[in-house]
């Protein structure tokens, strides 16, 4: 979460002037976004984050953290990726619970994205994986 929000505080200052190059497609480019994680699901993503954080939540109560600690490392960057984008919602213009959220990351063929969308998808794939890993064939 900390390392998102100062990844977004050196876009909004460097990137300002415009895009930097650096291989390939891959480049950096300021741009915001009023949906959800890659453009998808604005009108959930406060749900999305209460989601999350009853995920924690249920996992403290339950042991479940020490018992797992994929599911662990997984539920923290779904976690820390939704409040990232949170802050941003909260604080950000224009206004409380109405900010756009600041993305960088730009492929050219993938919707541009930030350090807290890669957490909330590695963290939904951990998630997935975890799940299978527990079933017996």
């Amino acid at each position: 979460m900390a390392l998102d929000q100062l990844s977004k505080f050196w876009a909004t200052s460097v990137l300002y002037d415009g895009p930097i190059e650096l291989v390939g497609s891959l480049r950096l480019a300021l741009t915001t976004n009023t949906a959800g994680a890659f453009g998808l699901g604005g009108s959930y993503v406060p749900f999305l984050a209460l989601g999350a954080l009853g995920l924690v939540i249920w996992m403290a109560l339950t042991g479940e953290a020490t018992k797992r600690p994929l599911v662990s490392v997984a539920a923290g960057l779904v976690l820390g990726g939704a409040i990232g984008n949170l802050l941003d919602r909260m604080f950000r213009s224009p206004g409380f619970l109405r900010g756009a959220v600041v993305d960088f990351v730009d492929l050219r063929w993938w919707p541009v994205f930030n350090l807290a969308d890669a957490a909330i998808t590695c963290g939904c794939i951990l998630l997935l994986l975890s799940g299978f890993r527990g079933r017996k064939a």
